[in-house]
């Protein structure tokens, strides 16, 4: 679904970073190494590596890392790309400084087997963010899933995020305004959270 999502000649979402990314990239330390998974084409990542950390962006789709490669060539950036599925990739133990995810939404047992391994393969004081639509999106056609089930709770979210410290965990309605895939009112979950151990 997500080649073929990708597979156009504009970026399906822009390629100008996700607004909260943006605001809370000022808690990373320099010199992150980040993993950003479902990052599809790429712009987050290449945001955080002109920012002068090493990322390394996980998506399903290889159209949509291929054209994140372009783009960091583009923006004289360096990227690492990683063609997987969330259900098998090991993202490892005590290994990122940061792991982020903008809209990644799975469906419920898959999503909680992700957010443990989150937990898992941050580092002691890593930081986790993360931006996605909460089930109050369905009201609105802008953008997101259309299932309910793939839309967050922010209080199961942070169930499953248990080992993590809030600095900032919120749901809000912004406008949302990236590429063609998102565009107007959209209502959100916003987390920063810090692993304590």
């Amino acid at each position: 679904m997500w080649n073929q999502k990708f597979d156009r000649e504009d970026y399906l979402y822009g390629t100008e970073p996700n607004d909260f990314l943006r605001a809370a990239s000022q808690k990373l330390t320099p010199n992150s190494n980040i993993l950003c998974i479902a990052e599809g084409e790429g712009r987050n990542a290449i945001f955080l590596a002109k920012l002068g950390h090493q990322v390394t962006a996980v998506d399903a789709s290889e159209i949509g890392l291929n054209k994140a490669q372009q783009l960091a060539k583009q923006e004289n950036v360096i990227i690492q790309t990683l063609v997987a599925d969330l259900a098998e990739f090991d993202m490892g133990q005590s290994k990122w400084d940061a792991i982020i995810a903008i809209f990644c939404h799975l469906p419920p047992t898959l999503r909680k087997q992700v957010h443990g391994n989150i937990v898992t393969a941050l580092k002691s004081h890593g930081v986790f963010i993360a931006e996605a639509y909460s089930k109050k999106q369905l009201e609105h056609s802008t953008g997101g899933p259309k299932d309910l089930d793939l839309l967050m709770d922010l209080n199961e979210v942070k169930l499953e995020l248990l080992g993590l410290d809030w600095s900032h965990a919120t749901e809000t309605q912004r406008e949302i305004l990236e590429g063609t895939g998102h565009t107007g009112i959209g209502e959100v979950i916003q987390l920063i959270g810090l692993k304590t151990h």
